[in-house]
């Protein structure tokens, strides 16, 4: 992409704001409030980074699920998995790499001020959304020990006003379909309650010939309620019951390049050829065909409830007990050879004789989460000098994974199985106040004691044919550890519309456990992983200008993590043996400016625009591993590899101690605004929308490996339609992806194992693939809301 294509989307909204804001009228912008503190705040008065999406900015943008919000928030990005199970959530380049049961998450997703107890039940339909907002940098003094690296505190629609219903339906030329209804508001003066339910599938982007299926596509049912009581005058009953089934046909790959075209075989077999196996597959940059007899994907169901009552106390203050339950299950399965042969006929076992089974390479595998929490939480009047929020916190995860790859005696198939559970149980107190120690002068502090115990169980056998038979056995149980993470700031309002802030706090993510397949006697023994910490410095402005028609908020942040953990290898303390293991490695890092505005160019004409530079960087890892290069002098391994380091076992390593961290872009921004059109004396007025977001090339791997390098991308949506007077009916067109920029997210390289060694010519054949992004192609639709 040129230079001047990549500041496009910011001049553009600089170009249109500067002459254009004089024109508004007096009427200002919407009001933005948040409950980043766990109170109600005007936005521009929370001493903080904080990106908010609006109901305006979700319906525009047609928001649907945490990928939607991520897209449009420069603050965070997504790392991909193999399958959903493994996709990972980063803030500010930073996030879980090693992904696992036994790993807790960088990033807490917070649901009506419950959060989340494992990452991957963010990544479903998100129904009836009201405001998102993005916390940047840890948050672990009020959100706890999930949210080291940042927090996603997502709110859904209060009940009020009268009973009234709302319908939503969306299609899309590509075959995507939503339908949403709800139904709510106050029944009597004191009972009120809102049902949600919505259903959506959209088939995906890849075809399977095989079957004539497609790929890579998604299907969501989400029902939904809230029942409020106002019990007395002082008391309040929220009950929200909620189901969830997801299914995500995700995550399978498809060859973009093979080279050469001819002569590799899958594995080396020779039944196995390539031409026979890819026949029909139009190889090529844009090829969406694939042939799979196995599904890449995830079935999952969330089921949950929260219960909030609330007490306003007769000196203004606020007591709550909030509790929840939830239990979510998950089936996953993966294609392992990419192919839909029958390729465990020709697979050897050990004595090299073929296996004559008639299956395919797979895995699969179930998870099961069950989770607690309880938190009573005491928040002072609004008013006054001094105003704090203290509060007690428990809860309980427990998960449990069960998984199967490939079949016993097979070595090509990897062959394992294993059954797994991990618990934490966590007690915490925190409090935060703010103090107005000065007419323009504010101190906020805060202090979060956390104490966790935690444990696992693992078995490990063969996988089938035969039964499930324990071959090696491992527990930790009742590991305890206590963390105190605090924050601090200070806040000078310069102004009555700008205001200024410093702030520092500390992160902390609790013990980890390296429950996967490569879990032996040796690597057991050091359970559990060390906790991860992290340190940060923001400073910051908000102002609030021309009476309330441009907004402007700008922060600079430097975070460090410390004993950051992920995958690597390392000897046994005391001992000579060497071996790879989710670790705790030297460093991570984190420094960069983020800018959040809007703009009321005219009455009728808001922008929004938001932009982060970030440098997200490796500050010490010497023993990350190797990455191959074809044909490289260096025994097929990049330049930078150390071969048989003996500072490391004699194992293949390299140091890339100021490398960039994976699903971290240097530049990302957006920038997006609605018109409305006044159209008299006719019942309905008129509306356009825009939305342009530029991201700039990351790397996908944490081992620098430039073929895992997707180059930066810019995508234009636009809309228009029309919306009654009285606000009963809103109809919209759209266009996604306007000027048809092709980009992928994840699925780069890999493709199969296909070569040809002795005794046959000697054949290096080298893949390329991908797993195209939703909006990778153009497509439009249209979409139809209803209010009676």
């Amino acid at each position: 992409m040129h230079k001047q294509a990549r500041k496009a989307p910011l001049a553009l909204a600089v170009a249109i704001a500067l002459p254009a804001l004089a024109q508004a009228q007096e009427q200002g912008l919407e009001q933005v409030v948040v409950t980043a503190n766990k109170r109600v705040e005007k936005l521009e008065h929370v001493p903080m980074a904080i990106s908010v999406l609006t109901d305006t900015v979700i319906q525009n943008n047609n928001v649907r699920d945490i990928e939607d919000v991520i897209a449009l928030s420069p603050a965070l990005t997504i790392t991909y998995g193999t399958t959903p199970q493994n996709n990972g959530i980063n803030m500010r380049g930073v996030g879980t790499t090693s992904i696992g049961i036994g790993v807790e998450a960088d990033v807490s997703v917070i649901l009506d001020d419950i959060p989340m107890g494992m990452q991957v039940k963010a990544f479903q339909d998100l129904a009836d959304l009201q405001r998102v907002e993005i916390l940047k940098g840890p948050q672990s003094t009020l959100f706890g020990k999930a949210a080291i690296a940042g927090a996603v505190n997502i709110t859904t629609k209060p009940i009020s006003g009268p009973l009234r219903a709302n319908t939503s339906a969306l299609y899309t030329n590509d075959g995507e379909w939503r339908l949403r209804a709800s139904y709510g508001g106050m029944l009597t003066e004191r009972f009120g309650l809102r049902i949600s339910g919505s259903t959506a599938r959209f088939g995906g982007l890849l075809h399977n010939i095989t079957n004539d299926t497609d790929a890579n596509g998604s299907s969501d049912k989400s029902l939904m309620a809230k029942f409020i009581w106002h019990a007395t005058d002082d008391v309040d009953v929220e009950f929200s019951p909620r189901i969830n089934r997801s299914v995500r046909n995700c995550c399978a790959i498809a060859l973009t390049g093979i080279t050469p075209a001819t002569g590799g075989l899958l594995s080396n077999i020779p039944q196995l050829p390539a031409t026979e196996l890819l026949a029909g597959i139009p190889i090529g940059p844009d090829n969406t065909t694939i042939r799979n007899n196995d599904r890449t994907g995830q079935d999952s169901v969330d089921r949950g409830a929260g219960l909030k009552v609330s007490w306003a106390m007769p000196n203004g203050a606020t007591l709550s007990s909030i509790s929840a339950v939830s239990h979510y299950t998950a089936d996953d399965s993966r294609d392992q050879d990419f192919v839909d042969a029958n390729t465990l006929l020709y697979y050897p076992y050990a004595n090299g004789q073929p296996a004559g089974v008639a299956a395919g390479y797979v895995q699969y595998g179930t998870t099961v989460v069950d989770s607690r929490s309880q938190e009573l939480r005491l928040v002072s009047p609004d008013s006054g000098a001094l105003r704090y929020v203290a509060g007690l916190w428990y809860a309980k995860n427990a998960i449990a994974r069960h998984f199967v790859r490939g079949f016993n005696g097979i070595a090509l198939t990897t062959p394992v199985q294993y059954d797994t559970a991990t618990y934490n149980r966590t007690y915490a107190a925190f409090g935060q106040a703010t103090w107005d120690f000065a007419p323009t002068w504010s101190v906020l502090a805060g202090l979060r004691y956390n104490h966790e115990t935690s444990g696992y169980r693992y078995a490990k056998g063969a996988p089938p044919p035969g039964e499930f038979v324990v071959t090696e056995a491992y527990s930790s149980l009742g590991n305890s550890e206590g963390a105190v993470t605090g924050k601090l700031s200070l806040q000078k309002q310069f102004t009555p519309g700008v205001m200024g802030y410093v702030m520092a706090a500390t992160g902390y993510k609790g013990m980890a456990y390296d429950l996967t397949s490569s879990l032996n006697a040796a690597t057991a023994a050091q359970q559990p992983v060390k906790s991860e910490t992290a340190r940060t410095f923001e400073a910051g402005m908000k102002g609030n200008f021309l009476n309330n028609r441009l907004t402007v908020s700008l922060a600079a942040f430097h975070t460090k993590f410390d004993d950051y953990q992920q995958n690597s290898g390392s000897y046994l303390p005391g001992t000579t043996t060497y071996v790879t293991r989710l670790n705790s490695v030297g460093g991570v890092e984190t420094k960069g400016i983020e800018l959040d505005t809007s703009a009321l160019l005219h009455r009728d004409f808001v922008v929004n625009a938001s932009l982060a530079y970030t440098r997200a960087s490796i500050t010490d890892f010497r023993n990350a591993p190797c990455y191959t290069v074809a044909g490289s002098p260096n025994g097929g391994y990049n330049a930078a590899c150390i071969l048989k380091n003996p500072e490391f076992g004699g194992q293949n390593t390299q140091d890339v101690s100021g490398g960039t961290m994976p699903n971290a872009p240097k530049i990302k921004v957006n920038v997006g605004g609605q018109y409305d059109l006044r159209l008299a004396p006719v019942s309905f007025d008129g509306f356009f929308t825009f939305n342009t977001r530029y991201t700039s090339e990351v790397l996908t791997n944490l081992n620098q490996d430039p073929g895992s390098r997707v180059p930066g991308y810019a995508i234009t949506n636009i809309g228009f339609g029309v919306r009654d007077k009285q606000d009963r009916y809103k109809l919209s067109f759209f266009v996604n992806n306007l000027f048809d920029h092709r980009y992928a997210n994840s699925g780069l390289g890999g493709g199969g194992s296909w070569s040809s060694r002795a005794p046959n010519p000697v054949v290096v054949v080298n893949t390329t693939s991908w797993n195209p992004a939703r909006d990778a192609f153009r497509y439009y639709g249209a979409r139809l809301d209803m209010k009676f």
